[in-house]
């Protein structure tokens, strides 16, 4: 089967191919993520004196690799968890609302998300083109957070990224000013602030929306838009509306504005990889498995997806759309 991974890597295509004509829809909304794949065999040695040949029992593919997860608790104190692990990793991109894989890399633990997002985009650029141009959303957490991949989604292809970002201002400001507008401010998760002239008070500005033409995002004045009275009104430069264009912070400014509520929406959806993983661990014995070296390991995530496609397409065409994952219920 090794010798064959080209053809099993067609099937996989050939797949997508047929889901895409059985599911209008399919693609719409995409998800990406990077799953860890921990192996149970030991590495290689390296002492003095000990046999570096491999004798089998070993994983001398299988490297370290680290993921770092921060957050901020109730109280505003930070909190950072790490884990590490010994073996692979799966990089994937799914469909957010069917949870089916679309493109995949398999890679040693070490190597990076980000890298490896681009080069998956670059394979379904070549492989499935269409795809890429019914997409309308792309979800990742904050480990994808960077500026030249949420631009591309967006310049080259259309994709509205809803990407969680990090807090990379280090030098310690909460706000920054808007270019040419005084009185405006945002935060580094997009919220945009009007200041009062007369009071100094800062009031959150209610979305107006994305002016594709313009790519600007429309912020409206929050006192004519909830109708409240502010008496710093009328020394107040903004009368109704103001427009921030993306290029202001490519990552905070995003097509799909960070404090909508449509993002918060959408961005839920991003669990739909972490669903498919899970199945991958349990469902294919990934969790507690015997494969050694990247071949063997790439080789067993493609028939593990393909089946995945595989079942799908069948339940589909047996009328059974709503088993479409299910791997136990006979058909």
């Amino acid at each position: 089967m090794i010798e064959h991974q080209d053809e099993v890597d067609a099937m996989f295509d050939a797949l997508v191919d047929q889901l895409k004509l059985v599911l209008p829809d399919f693609g719409e909304v995409l998800a990406l993520d990077g799953k860890g794949i921990e192996t149970h065999a030991r590495g290689r040695k390296v002492e003095e004196g000990e046999q570096k040949k491999p004798d089998g029992r070993r994983d001398t593919d299988a490297d370290w690799g680290v993921k770092s997860y921060h957050g901020q608790r109730e109280d505003g104190t930070l909190w950072e968890k790490v884990t590490s692990w010994f073996g692979y990793k799966l990089h994937l991109i799914v469909d957010a609302n069917y949870e089916l894989p679309l493109a995949f890399k398999v890679t040693k633990a070490s190597e990076a998300e980000m890298p490896k997002a681009h080069d998956l985009l670059d394979e379904m650029e070549e492989r499935h083109p269409d795809i890429l141009e019914r997409c309308e959303y792309l979800d990742a957490d904050r480990g994808y957070d960077d500026g030249k991949l949420i631009s591309r989604l967006w310049d080259s292809y259309g994709i509205k990224p809803v990407i969680d970002i990090r807090n990379m201002w280090k030098d310690g400001e909460d706000t920054k000013v808007i270019e040419g507008k005084w009185n405006i401010i945002y935060n580094y998760k997009g919220q945009v602030f009007c200041v009062c002239p007369k009071t100094g008070k800062n009031r959150e500005m209610a979305y107006g929306g994305f002016e594709k033409d313009r790519e600007t995002l429309k912020y409206r004045c929050p006192a004519q838009h909830y109708g409240y009275d502010c008496s710093g009104c009328s020394k107040c430069p903004v009368k109704k509306a103001v427009r921030i264009p993306l290029a202001e912070d490519r990552r905070v400014f995003t097509p799909l504005a960070r404090s909508s509520f449509q993002w918060k929406s959408i961005y839920k959806k991003r669990t739909s990889v972490e669903r498919v993983n899970s199945r991958l661990d349990v469902s294919f014995g990934f969790e507690e498995h015997f494969i050694r070296g990247l071949t063997k390991m790439k080789l067993r995530c493609s028939l593990a997806l393909c089946v995945m496609l595989a079942m799908a397409l069948g339940r589909i065409k047996e009328n059974q759309e709503k088993l479409m994952r299910s791997l136990v219920k006979s058909a």
